[in-house]
């Protein structure tokens, strides 16, 4: 039986045959900050004055809902100057090459997964989306740990935090608007279905259990204050999303002190649990007879 952690290919099979279905709205989120995903992948566009940033690409079959995204955001493709990944999984640079290819906007990937792109692109995942395409680019620019992006005023600081792949990047983002001032956190990378037994006895890639936690614990204390989702699932971006809808001139549903070191100490529990399940051998699915 697989490990109740392992990843879904039957729940991709409904994200790529239908993508029309978690279309969303795109929306700001706070001062140049705006969602631009669909119901499932995290997406963020960041409005600068010298152009635009884009941060992950979701889905290979999304081309379609990203380009309405951000027309119906009230921007343009062609605007795109930067477009950055928080790892190099399908679902999170699925289309970056057709963004490319639009905008000539530059390309931008953690080291590690740079490296697996050239050296093991299958643990890039690509069989996982089905008949879709997934088109590998070569990134232009190689982040490391304590790199910057900058655009504009706009900044963008960079933490490696190796585990989910080992090019997972951990993005800080200083928010300002009217006075008001938030730090924005992306982290790319909480989820355990590339560090359950399947996937490790399958790719053989122990590194990634060796620097999950310790690269938790290098961010969880981190003073993050608008939490940002790598998948909405996260943060709960499509509840806050209609809270902000229900009370647009209340307090921004996104901005929860203490969310942030909440949801990177439930990662390492949900990681602990699943070691210990593996160990007594609970951490198999359950199939009703």
């Amino acid at each position: 039986m697989a490990s109740k952690y392992a990843f879904s290919r039957e729940r991709m099979k409904d994200f790529y045959e239908h993508p029309e279905k978690y279309y969303v709205k795109p929306f700001r989120i706070f001062a140049n900050l705006y969602f631009v995903g669909n119901k499932d992948v995290g997406s963020y566009l960041l409005d600068t004055e010298e152009g635009l940033i884009l941060i992950d690409t979701t889905y290979p079959t999304s081309q379609a809902q990203m380009i309405e995204a951000i027309w119906e955001a009230g921007f343009s493709p062609e605007n795109i100057q930067y477009i950055v990944h928080t790892h190099g999984h399908f679902d999170h640079i699925g289309t970056t090459a057709f963004l490319k290819s639009l905008s000539g906007a530059k390309t931008f990937l953690g080291e590690g997964d740079a490296k697996m792109f050239a050296e093991r692109p299958e643990l890039m995942l690509a069989e996982d989306a089905g008949p879709a395409h997934v088109e590998v680019f070569s990134p232009d620019v190689i982040l490391q740990d304590g790199d910057e992006i900058r655009l504009g005023s706009t900044t963008i600081q960079v933490i490696a935090t190796p585990g989910h792949t080992m090019g997972v990047l951990t993005f800080l983002i200083p928010l300002e608007e009217n006075g008001e001032k938030h730090l924005a956190g992306l982290c790319g990378g909480i989820g355990i279905n590339t560090l359950c037994r399947d996937f490790q006895e399958r790719y053989q890639v122990p590194e990634y259990r060796k620097y999950f936690v310790s690269s938790m614990q290098k961010i969880k204390n981190l003073p993050v204050d608008l939490v940002l989702g790598n998948h909405t699932g996260q943060n709960h971006t499509m509840e806050k999303r209609a809270a902000m809808g229900q009370n647009p001139d209340g307090t921004n549903p996104f901005v929860v002190p203490g969310e942030w070191k909440q949801m990177i100490e439930g990662a390492i529990e949900q990681y602990e649990t699943m070691l210990r399940e593996e160990t007594d051998g609970t951490d198999q699915e359950q199939t009703e007879l």
